[in-house]
């Protein structure tokens, strides 16, 4: 299965949008906001995030619409939703912008965790146990970051 998905010219090209939306993500959460550098990362993060939920309704697994397609439509909504109040700049935009765009980044990281048990692993029976663990301690350490840098901004 992984060879069907890495060899066909989709499967790199969401692979690639993959692993630039999850080091601009990254660079993004932990870096100062407002500056050019964070919105030209920003912009960079959000093109390849579009590209990458989009393009994945082109890989079928599973014999059609699955789990994994019905997660690419809730990180659209997060990342709309972390576009929209900054596009509209109405009040208190800045915190629905830094939120929805953060988890989306964790919510990135908790796909990846579930791309591997399902791409590397032969018997996802005994290891779906360890991808919601893996799951689960992304989303605490995610936590812990956002809001270590909500205070740094305050937003807490």
């Amino acid at each position: 299965m992984l060879n069907d998905i890495i060899h066909s010219n989709i499967g790199w090209f969401h692979f690639i949008l993959a692993v630039l939306a999850m080091l601009t993500g990254t660079i993004v959460l932990l870096n100062k906001k407002g500056t050019l550098f964070h919105k030209r990362t920003g912009y960079i993060y959000l093109v390849s995030m579009l590209l990458m939920n989009i393009s994945s309704f082109f890989i079928i697994n599973f014999n059609g619409f699955s789990i994994f397609h019905f997660f690419a439509i809730v990180s659209l909504l997060t990342i709309f939703g972390g576009i929209i109040p900054m596009i509209k700049k109405k009040q208190n935009w800045f915190g629905y912008h830094f939120y929805f765009m953060s988890w989306s980044v964790v919510g990135l990281y908790c796909a990846f965790w579930s791309e591997i048990g399902t791409r590397f692993v032969n018997n996802m029976q005994q290891f779906w146990w360890a991808v919601i663990l893996a799951t689960l301690i992304t989303v605490f350490i995610g936590n812990r970051i956002i809001n270590k840098e909500a205070k740094k901004i305050n937003l807490k």
